[in-house]
C-alpha cells in the first residue's frame, strides 16, 4: 500500500493514540498503551495477533497518511459492497458501547445481550444466569467475562466448575472469547505447581484459571484460593452448591461455604450460572439468592417490591421467550434484521418394549425371592440391618433391569451400605439408587454399578448365601449376548432404523458394565460403516471429549459412515454433543425424569441442525419396575414439558415415594404369587397413594413454575434497549445478510464452486482448489490443507455454531475472517496476483441515480478514555460508514445515511468508456479534499453517539459514567470511492 510519509524524526514525536505511524515496512495503527519511547502497533487492517511494540530509537519510524486511491485501479459494481464487508468483518476494536464483541469469535443472539446489558450498568457485576438448556448461558457468561476484562473492570478470571466440563469451558473460552485459562483439577495441580516461585501462589502465577469445584472446596486448599482469588469468579451449575436442608451431602455443605467465602467479598465480580436456580425447596433458591446479593436472600418474591430489587440480578427465560426475540416493534428497523434462533422444533418421543426371556425372567424371579429372604431376615436383628439389606436388594433390582453384565457384578460386589454405622448413614449412602438427581457434579462416580452383598446380613438368610449369589451371577453371565437378552436385540433393532434414516444416535445407559457391554455387543451388528465407541466414567473427562472427537471424525468424508455412541450419564450434564449426534436412545430408565430431559439436551439445543431430535426409550413390559417408572413419571413429564412447552422438575420426595413403593411391592410381596402375575404391580394401596401425591406434589411445582416465569420474567433489560444495541452493533460490524452475501460472492469472485445444501437450509458447500494461492495460505490453518487443496468440500452453515471443519455465516468464524483479511490486503496492494474483486474506486452507470452521485466508503478511528474500578483505560476503536453526496465534491449535496447505504445496491445498468472511467475518477479524486471538512465534522457526530452509546448502557454505574471520553482521530480514512453515472 502506497502511504505519503512525514519527515519528522520519530523519536521527536509522541504519537497520539489511533494514529498512523509508518514502520517495517507497512502502516500501523498506534495503540494507547504506547509511549515515546515505545510504541505499541497494530497493522492497518490486522488483528491483535498481529500487534507489535517498535522502539523508534532502533528503528525507522515516521507519521504517515493513507493513502488516496488509483484512479486507474478501477473495480466493478460490487467492489464498493465487498470491500466495505471485508473492512467491517476485519475490525477487532470497533466502535460501539462494548469494547469486546469485535474482537471475540462468536457471533452473539440479540437476547445473550440482555445479561451483559444487566452487567454494564452494575459498578460490582453480581447475577444469577438461569436461561434454559440449550440457550447459551456459557456463551452469555463469557460476554459478560470478556467485556469486564477488556474494559479493565476486571484482571483476573476463575471458572468454577465439575472436572467434567473443565476442558470444554477452557476451549469455549479460548476459541470464542480469546481467554486463555490454565486447568486447576487434581490431575494437573502437580505440574502447574512445580512451576512456581518459592512461596507463590497458583491462583498468584495464573490469572485465568478454570478449577474443578469439588478439588479446590476441601479445606487443604481452599484457604489458598480464596486468599488469592481472581476478581471476577463464574459458577457453573450453581444449584449444585447450595444448602437446601439437613439432608443436604457433605459435598454441597463444602462447595456452599466455598462460594460464601468468595462471595463474602463485596467487591468481587460474581456470575452463578444454572439452568435449574429452584428445584422445589425454597431454602436453596434463597440460599443461592444470598450469594448475589446478602440482602436478596430475605426478600418476599410474591410482592412487586422483591420481584423489581431482584430483577437488576437475575434472568431467566425459556426456549419459547428467545426462539423468536425481537421484532420491528422493539425497534429494528426492517424485517431482516429480526431474529430467530434455530433450535430444534420438537423432540419425537417413541416408547419400544421388550419382554423377558424364560431364562431371563427366572433369574429375576429367583433373585426377587432371594432379596425378599434377606429383608426378612434382616428385619428380626435391627432397623441398620434392614436398611442395608434394603439398599442391597434395590441395587440389586436395578442392576438386574439393567444388563446381564451389571447384574453379575452387582451379585459380586460389597454393597456400600454395607459399612453403614446407623440406619440413617445407610440410607445417605443409598440414596442415589434411587433418585438419579445426579447432586455430585456430573454424576463423577455414580455410573459404577453397585453392590449388594452385606456379609453380615447374608450370613443370617438360609440356606448357602455366598453359594446362591455366585450361582445367580454366573446364570446372569450366561446370558451375555445371547438369545436370552432380548434387551439388548430390541436395541439393535431400533439402531438400524435409525442408522437407515441417517440419525447419529447416543445409547445412554446407568452403569459402567452395561454401557461397555452394549458396545462391545454392538460391534459388527450394525453394519460395516458403523463406528461404535464407549463413554463412561473410567476414563477422565479430557479422555472422553478426546473420544468423542475422535468418533465425530472417524467417518471422515464417507456419507455413508455412521456413528453411535454409547455412554453413561457422566455425559448427561452440560456436554455439548449437538454437532455430531442428533438422537437419543434411553437403554436404562432413570428414576428422575430431569435425567431424561437432560440427557435429550446434549443434542436437543441451539446448533443442531436436525428440526426434530428423535427420542427412544426402551422398557420392559414384565419386569414390574420400567412400565411403572414410565407411566407414573416419564411420560407425565414428557407431557408436562408438551403443555407448558418447558419441563418441570419431578418433586424429590414425591419421586422417591412412588419408586420406593414399587420396590417395596417387589421385595416385601408374598413369595408364593404366581410367576404369571408376579410383575404386575396393580392393586397396591401405597403405590397408589404414592402417586396421587406426586400428581399433587407436580401440580403444585406446575403452579410455581407458571407464577415464576410470570414474577421473574426479565424486566430490567426490555427489548427496544436491546434492539437499539443490537442495531448499533450491526451498523458497525455488519448484519447477517451481508455476511452471507459476502462470502457467497467473494468465494465465487475468486474462483470457488459453490454448491447449495439441500441438508442444510441456506448453507452450501465451497470447492477451495481454484482459489488464488494467498488465500488458500490463509485459511490451511483453519479448514486443513484437505480442505483447500480441492480434496474435500468445505460445509458453510447459516448458522453460528458449527463442528470442526465446516465454516459459520457469521463475521467472527475465523475463515470469514481469513477471506475478508486476503479481499481487503488484495483491495489496498495492486501487485496481489489473481483476481482481486474488492477495490478502492469504481464507476457506473445506472438508472439509480438522475445526477452523479459520488458514494466514499471511510474509516473512522476513536480514541476512547474508559474509566473503571481498577483505573482508566485507554483504547482505539474503529468504525466504517458510507458517505454519499450529489455533484462535485466542491457543491457537495449530502444524502442521508439510509440513501447513501441503498447506494450499494446500484448496480450497473450499461457500460462504461474505461477512459471516461479514469478521467471521471481522478477528477472526483483530486477534488476529494473539498470534503475534507464535512468528514471531520461527521467523525465528531459519530463520537457523540459513541459517548451516548457508553453512557447508555452504563446508566446504573454512576462513576463510569461521569468519567467517558470519546475523540475522534483527525483525518479520516478514505477507503474507497465510487461514482455512479446517469444513463442519459
Amino acid at each position: 500500500m502506497t502511504t505519503a510519509t512525514a519527515a519528522t524524526a520519530a523519536t521527536a514525536v509522541a504519537y497520539a493514540p489511533g494514529s498512523l505511524v509508518h514502520a517495517r515496512g507497512r502502516d500501523w495503527v498506534v495503540l494507547p498503551d504506547s509511549a515515546p519511547d515505545m510504541l505499541v502497533l497494530r497493522p492497518l487492517g490486522g488483528s491483535d495477533d498481529d500487534i507489535a511494540a517498535v522502539f523508534p530509537a532502533f528503528e525507522p519510524v515516521r507519521g504517515a497518511e493513507f493513502a488516496a486511491p488509483t484512479p486507474a485501479d478501477l473495480g466493478n459494481a460490487q467492489a464498493a459492497g465487498l470491500l466495505r464487508s471485508a473492512l467491517r468483518i476485519g475490525f477487532r476494536a470497533g466502535a460501539g458501547p462494548f469494547r469486546s464483541l469485535a474482537g471475540i469469535a462468536v457471533e452473539p443472539r440479540a437476547y445473550q445481550l440482555v445479561p451483559l446489558m444487566m452487567a454494564l450498568r452494575q459498578p460490582t457485576v453480581r447475577m444469577l444466569i438461569c436461561d434454559d438448556v440449550g440457550i447459551g448461558k456459557t456463551v452469555e457468561a463469557g460476554l459478560i467475562a470478556s467485556e469486564l476484562l477488556a474494559q479493565g473492570s476486571a484482571r483476573g478470571l476463575a471458572v468454577l466448575c465439575s472436572p467434567a466440563l473443565a476442558e470444554q469451558w477452557q476451549v469455549e473460552l479460548r476459541t470464542k472469547f480469546g481467554i486463555d485459562a490454565e486447568l486447576v483439577l487434581a490431575s494437573t495441580v502437580s505440574r502447574l505447581e512445580r512451576n512456581l516461585d518459592l512461596g507463590q501462589s497458583l491462583f498468584a502465577r495464573h490469572p485465568n484459571v478454570i478449577v474443578s469445584t469439588d478439588f479446590i472446596k476441601s479445606p487443604r486448599h481452599r484457604d489458598d484460593f480464596v486468599r488469592h482469588c481472581p476478581d471476577l469468579v463464574i459458577c457453573d451449575e450453581a444449584h449444585a452448591c447450595v444448602v437446601a436442608d439437613d439432608t443436604t451431602s457433605t459435598q454441597t455443605q463444602l462447595r456452599f461455604e466455598l462460594l460464601q467465602r468468595i462471595a463474602a467479598d463485596a467487591d468481587r465480580h460474581l456470575l452463578l450460572v444454572t439452568a435449574t436456580p429452584h428445584s422445589g425447596k425454597p431454602t436453596a433458591f434463597h440460599h443461592l439468592l444470598g450469594l448475589v446479593k446478602p440482602e436478596l436472600a430475605n426478600l418476599d418474591l410474591t410482592t412487586d417490591a422483591g420481584r423489581r430489587a431482584l430483577a437488576p440480578y437475575f434472568v431467566q427465560r425459556k426456549r419459547a421467550d428467545v426462539r423468536k426475540y425481537l421484532t420491528k416493534e422493539d425497534g429494528l428497523r426492517d424485517d431482516s434484521m429480526v431474529e430467530q434462533t434455530a433450535f430444534p422444533a420438537d423432540r419425537e418421543f417413541k416408547d419400544e418394549t421388550y419382554a423377558l426371556s424364560p431364562a431371563y425372567r427366572s433369574l429375576l424371579y429367583d433373585a426377587l425371592d432371594y432379596a425378599s429372604e434377606r429383608v426378612d431376615a434382616a428385619s428380626q436383628r435391627g432397623k441398620r440391618e434392614t436398611r442395608i439389606a434394603w439398599w442391597s436388594a434395590i441395587a440389586l433390582l436395578r442392576s438386574l433391569v439393567s444388563s446381564p453384565r451389571a447384574a453379575a457384578q452387582t451379585l459380586r460386589t460389597r454393597s456400600a451400605t454395607a459399612v453403614a454405622a446407623t440406619a440413617a448413614e445407610a440410607d445417605r449412602l443409598g440414596a442415589p439408587l434411587l433418585q438419579d438427581s445426579g447432586e455430585d457434579d456430573a454424576l463423577e462416580g455414580l455410573d459404577v454399578a453397585p453392590g449388594a452383598t452385606a456379609d453380615d446380613v447374608d450370613r443370617v438368610v438360609s440356606g448357602d448365601p455366598a453359594g446362591r449369589l455366585a450361582d445367580l451371577a454366573a446364570r446372569a453371565e450366561q446370558l451375555e449376548g445371547s438369545d436370552g437378552d432380548r434387551k439388548l436385540a430390541l436395541l439393535v433393532r431400533q439402531l438400524k432404523k435409525l442408522l437407515a434414516e441417517g440419525y447419529h444416535p447416543i445409547v445412554f445407559c446407568r452403569y459402567i458394565p452395561t454401557a461397555e457391554y452394549v458396545a462391545e455387543q454392538l460391534d459388527g451388528k450394525l453394519g460395516r460403516k458403523t463406528i461404535i465407541r464407549a463413554v463412561t466414567g473410567t476414563l477422565s473427562p479430557q479422555q472422553r471429549l478426546q473420544r468423542i472427537e475422535e468418533l465425530a471424525t472417524a467417518a471422515g468424508d464417507d456419507p455413508a459412515a455412521r456413528r453411535v455412541l454409547v455412554a453413561t450419564d457422566c455425559l448427561s450434564e452440560g456436554v455439548n454433543l449437538q454437532h455430531h449426534f442428533d438422537a437419543v436412545v434411553h437403554y436404562d430408565l432413570a428414576w428422575n425424569p430431569t435425567r431424561h430431559d437432560q440427557r435429550e439436551g446434549r443434542v436437543d439445543r441451539f446448533g443442531q441442525q436436525r428440526s426434530v431430535v428423535r427420542v427412544i426409550t426402551l422398557y420392559g413390559s414384565d419386569n414390574g419396575i420400567d412400565g411403572k417408572v414410565l407411566d407414573v413419571l416419564i411420560r407425565k413429564h414428557r407431557q408436562i414439558r408438551k403443555d407448558l412447552g418447558i419441563s418441570v422438575s419431578v418433586p424429590d420426595e414425591a419421586s422417591t415415594g412412588v419408586t420406593n413403593a414399587i420396590i417395596e411391592w417387589l421385595v416385601l410381596r408374598d413369595g408364593r404369587t404366581e410367576q404369571g402375575s408376579l410383575f404386575e404391580v396393580t392393586d397396591y394401596q401405597p403405590l397408589d397413594e404414592q402417586a396421587a401425591e406426586l400428581d399433587k406434589q407436580w401440580q403444585s411445582a406446575i403452579e410455581r413454575e407458571k407464577t415464576s416465569r410470570s414474577r421473574f420474567a426479565q424486566h430490567a433489560i426490555h427489548a427496544e434497549e436491546v434492539a437499539r444495541e443490537v442495531t448499533a452493533i450491526r451498523d458497525t460490524l455488519g448484519r447477517a445478510d451481508e455476511i452471507r452475501g459476502f462470502v457467497r460472492s467473494a468465494l465465487r469472485s475468486l474462483d470457488g464452486v459453490l454448491r447449495d445444501d439441500p441438508t442444510s437450509p441456506g448453507g452450501f458447500t465451497a470447492e477451495l482448489g481454484g482459489t488464488p494461492a494467498g488465500l488458500r495460505d490463509a485459511l490451511a490453518p483453519v479448514l486443513g490443507g484437505d480442505a483447500v487443496d480441492g480434496t474435500r468440500q468445505v460445509p458453510v452453515r447459516d448458522t453460528a455454531a458449527v463442528a470442526r471443519g465446516e465454516v459459520a455465516l457469521v463475521r467472527t468464524d475465523p475463515a470469514v475472517v481469513a477471506l475478508a483479511g486476503y479481499l481487503l490486503n488484495a483491495a489496498l496492494d495492486a501487485d496481489v496476483p489473481g483476481p482481486r474483486p474488492a477495490r478502492r474506486c469504481g464507476v457506473a452507470r445506472t438508472r439509480s441515480v438522475s445526477t452523479r452521485t459520488t458514494l466514499l466508503l471511510v474509516r473512522y478511528r476513536f480514541h476512547l478514555t474508559l474509566p473503571s474500578r481498577t483505573g482508566t483505560r485507554e483504547l482505539v476503536a474503529e468504525d466504517a460508514r458510507l458517505l454519499a453526496f450529489r455533484g462535485a465534491p466542491g457543491s457537495a449535496d449530502w444524502l442521508p445515511a439510509d440513501e447513501a447505504l441503498r447506494m450499494l445496491d446500484a448496480g450497473a445498468d450499461a457500460n462504461t468508456d474505461p477512459t471516461l472511467a479514469e478521467n471521471t475518477m481522478r477528477r472526483v479524486i483530486d477534488d476529494l479534499p473539498a470534503v475534507d471538512e464535512r468528514l471531520t465534522a461527521y467523525g465528531r457526530e459519530l463520537a457523540g453517539e459513541l459517548l451516548a452509546a457508553h453512557r447508555r448502557v452504563r446508566s446504573a454505574a454512576g462513576e463510569i459514567v461521569r468519567g467517558l471520553t470519546v475523540t475522534a482521530q483527525d483525518g479520516a480514512d478514505v477507503l474507497g470511492t465510487y461514482v455512479y453515472l446517469p444513463l442519459g
